[in-house]
C-alpha cells in the first residue's frame, strides 16, 4: 500500500447504513494504515467516567488537572483496557507517535502523569480501547459502502463536542450528512 492511500492521519466516517451497534455514526481517527492492517480510535463515543476517576485509581495525582469535567472516551472494542491519548503537543513521553504535525498519539502513563499535574498538552482525548482490522479488511469495508473518509481537521477532534462530530466530519467533504442514504445504486 503506498503512502498515497493510506488512511493514517485521516477521519474515518461511519455511513448511516452501517448500524452495526458499535460503530453506528462514528468518526474514527486513523492512526494507521497499510498493508498489515488498520488501527484507529473512535473520538465521538464518549463514556460516563471522568479522566479524574481513572486516575485515582491508578494512583496518579490530579489535584492540577486542568480540566475537571474531561471524560474517556471508547476508542473501540479491541484492548478495552488499553489507554491511548491523542493530543496536540509533544514533549518527552516514553511512548509517542506523531502521526501529523501537532497530532501525537502516547501511550505511557508519564503523559497521563503531566496532566494530572496541570503540565501536559493543552488539547487532549483520552480513549479506552482501539478499533482494528486485518490486512485488506477495511479497504474491503469502503468498497462496500460502510465508511467514508475525510481530512484530519485539528478543531472537529478538540473542539467540537462529541455528538457534532460525526456531521462535522462529513461537512468537511462538503455536504449536508442528513442527505446521506445507506442504500447505494449501481450503473
Amino acid at each position: 500500500m503506498s503512502d498515497a492511500s493510506s488512511l493514517k492521519n485521516q477521519f474515518l466516517i461511519a455511513m448511516p447504513g452501517l448500524d452495526d451497534g458499535l460503530f453506528d455514526h462514528s468518526v474514527t481517527l486513523m492512526c494507521e494504515h497499510n498493508g498489515d492492517g488498520a488501527l484507529g480510535l473512535v473520538i465521538n463515543r464518549p463514556t460516563d467516567v471522568r479522566l479524574a476517576t481513572m486516575l485515582t485509581h491508578l494512583e496518579i495525582a490530579h489535584e492540577a488537572l486542568k480540566d475537571t469535567n474531561a471524560i474517556l472516551y471508547w476508542g473501540g472494542p479491541v484492548a478495552p483496557q488499553r489507554g491511548f491519548v491523542i493530543h496536540d503537543t509533544t514533549s518527552a513521553w516514553e511512548s509517542c507517535l506523531q502521526l501529523a504535525d501537532d497530532l501525537y498519539i502516547t501511550t505511557s502513563r508519564d503523559i497521563l502523569d503531566a496532566i494530572g499535574r496541570g503540565e501536559g498538552p493543552a488539547h487532549y482525548l483520552v480513549a479506552l480501547g482501539y478499533a482494528g482490522w486485518g490486512a485488506g479488511q477495511l479497504d474491503d469495508e469502503i468498497r462496500n459502502n460502510a465508511w467514508l473518509n475525510s481530512p484530519f481537521d485539528p478543531a472537529l477532534l478538540f473542539s467540537r463536542p462529541p455528538d457534532e462530530r460525526w456531521r462535522a466530519a462529513t461537512e468537511l467533504l462538503g455536504f449536508d450528512a442528513r442527505y446521506l442514504s445507506s442504500i447505494a445504486g449501481h450503473a
